[in-house]
């Protein structure tokens, strides 16, 4: 018999923290004390990798950390949030798989939180879950720009097949962090940290130092980076390269990192 998450039908006419409106949830304090997250079954293959990032937004909050403890156990990266406005801040922060949404958020409402999804063209996947499961709730929601809607209770190996359907249709995973020394490079955000400190680079700046970063260790010569951060057309007596390298290691500051090698070009590392 599949595991059916419960505690989640509401009553009209209650407030959904308040534990009377939960339909089997006599109490708060009987909440707490029986409630145990769910054990999904281990898959065949015990070599388990995190390979799926979801972000679960639901208020009720016994029920957010059990799904997000489930889907842990399932070998997936998950971050739990309860309430809307907070869910907005980590999806402008953090590139998600799929995100698990709640329509009935307190802050903002979770319709605003997929609406605002859809038009961003966002490859975030969205799954609504909510405790209304009629047609015209289920069209509504997907009219929003939900991919899909799971009204509760639910069975959770069910939830689990749902996301992971959801995440193959993602966009395939952002290029991983370059590190070299103490400087971080995310290609994903678009940002470069220093010992932690956040740089402003510009784009040729920063398309430099990913070249470097990418091959730390090797020399890249200037006619290199000239075609791969300028264009093919570039002029190759042109100054570019070493003028733009002069800005980003005055921007990188001491210890110095980049080294250039006299008639074979540039390479990152520690000196």
């Amino acid at each position: 018999m599949p595991t059916v998450v419960r505690g989640t039908r509401f009553q009209p006419g209650r407030s959904r923290r308040d534990p009377a409106a939960t339909g089997d949830l006599a109490s708060l304090s009987h909440v707490t004390s029986t409630w145990r997250p769910v054990r999904p079954s281990r898959p065949r293959d015990d070599r388990r990798r995190v390979t799926v990032r979801v972000l679960v937004v639901e208020d009720f909050e016994v029920l957010a950390r059990s799904i997000g403890t489930g889907l842990r156990r399932e070998g997936m990266a998950v971050d739990v949030v309860l309430d809307g406005t907070t869910a907005l801040d980590r999806l402008a922060a953090t590139r998600y798989d799929v995100v698990i949404l709640d329509r009935d958020l307190p802050g903002v409402h979770g319709d605003e939180i997929c609406r605002r999804l859809a038009h961003g063209r966002c490859e975030t996947r969205v799954l609504m879950l909510t405790a209304s499961g009629t047609i015209e709730d289920r069209v509504a929601g997907l009219s929003l720009g939900a991919d899909d809607y799971l009204p509760k209770p639910f069975a959770f190996a069910e939830l689990v097949a749902r996301v992971r359907a959801l995440a193959r249709r993602a966009t395939p995973p952002l290029p991983p962090t370059l590190t070299c020394g103490d400087i971080t490079l995310d290609p994903a955000r678009r940002a470069v940290y220093r010992a932690g400190r956040r740089l402003e680079l510009s784009p040729r700046e920063f398309a430099l130092l990913e070249c470097l970063l990418a091959v730390p260790g090797v020399v890249i010569s200037a006619e290199e980076l000239l075609e791969r951060v300028w264009d093919e057309a570039a002029d190759p007596f042109s100054s570019a390269v070493k003028h733009t390298m002069h800005r980003l290691r005055a921007k990188l500051g001491d210890p110095p990192m980049i080294e250039t090698i006299r008639e074979g070009g540039y390479r990152i590392g520690p000196s």
